[in-house]
């Protein structure tokens, strides 16, 4: 399996689906049966679920979605709210929802994908390189970035200072004064998700893992081994990241704890898979997304439980917002 910048569109956008619950016992309870929600056919699940304690249990919370959920490009919870896109178009779940939970958004470009910001929600189109900005707390889109000389978008980010970052198929982009001029500060393949911790900043990228110390002027490769960045998480104390090698095609997890510097492996403990999609920690648990279902540890990757097994040939993506950890199904192979 070779992954190159083509094929590397599997990681984003996403594709989701509504499919049979395996029948088999969890090995901790959920709020509501499997078999119940599958056997409601007006009723669409199991594509998007949350835990408010810990992994403990989980609520499916996909209801107000449209049936037969295809191909989008993400989810994200942001100051309380959650997005979740779709070959429908963009779907918002405000604060304290009851069901139906989801609400259609009105977009100028359905085929768009998402990312947080500091003031809103973004909205980019990989193939155009279109922006779009929702101010927090309106329904109100516009146009933004529109002298962004690339296309082939793979995300936008906003670092603590300010700093805008776009990472598209040529490298990665940096604006310093509201997108009014735009700099390349890395080349050499795709750049994709950018995290920042202590001012420290950390991305995926067709090399594998690069990291800056000087708001992005200069990176430095931190994980390579011949493979891609799949995932870049900050965790309590350090970050966590997944990366593909090429060479031996596997997927392995690690964790940081000096800034990024370096990297120790905590995937002893799962099953091996090249579909391992994401990493995130709420209070002292980590949480894995594996074909085989949520894993948790307690004990810093040290050793894992499994907390929610899969729905059929199906991975969770794994994000979080304050303690609740959100896990939404898509296909393996992402």
């Amino acid at each position: 399996m070779k992954i190159g910048s083509h094929s590397l569109l599997l990681l984003f956008p996403f594709t989701f689906a509504c499919n049979e619950v395996l029948d088999f016992p969890l090995s901790t309870p959920v709020t509501e049966s499997p078999k119940k929600l599958s056997s409601n056919k007006s009723t669409v699940a199991n594509i998007i679920f949350k835990s408010t304690d810990g992994g403990q249990t989980w609520q499916d919370i996909s209801e107000g979605l449209p049936e037969n959920l295809k191909a989008g490009g993400g989810f994200i919870a942001n100051n309380g709210e959650l997005h979740l896109t779709t070959e429908n178009g963009l779907y918002r779940s405000e604060p304290n929802s009851t069901v139906p939970f989801w609400r259609k958004e009105m977009l100028a470009d359905e085929n768009s994908s998402i990312a947080p910001g500091k003031t809103g929600i973004y909205t980019y189109n990989y193939w155009n390189g279109q922006f779009q900005k929702r101010k927090n707390a309106t329904s109100i889109w516009w146009p933004i970035y529109t002298n962004f000389p690339e296309k082939q978008v793979r995300t936008i980010f906003e670092s603590d200072g300010g700093v805008v970052f776009i990472g598209c198929d040529k490298g990665l982009f940096k604006s310093a004064n509201g997108g009014e001029t735009w700099k390349q500060v890395r080349a050499g393949g795709w750049a994709m998700k950018l995290v920042e911790s202590n001012g420290i900043l950390m991305a995926t990228s067709q090399e594998g893992i690069i990291r800056s110390t000087d708001e992005g002027e200069t990176w430095d490769l931190v994980i390579s081994e011949g493979g891609v960045g799949i995932a870049i998480e900050p965790i309590n104390g350090g970050f966590a990241a997944i990366t593909y090698n090429t060479a031996s095609e596997t997927r392995r997890v690690r964790t940081s704890y000096d800034g990024g510097i370096t990297w120790q492996a905590i995937d002893a403990g799962l099953p091996a898979s090249l579909s391992i999609t994401s990493i995130v920690q709420v209070g002292d648990y980590l949480f894995c997304g594996h074909p085989g279902g949520i894993f948790r540890s307690s004990d810093k990757g040290q050793t894992w439980e499994l907390v929610r097994p899969s729905i059929g040939e199906r991975v969770f993506s794994l994000s979080v917002s304050g303690d609740v950890v959100y896990a939404v199904s898509m296909a393996e192979g992402c």
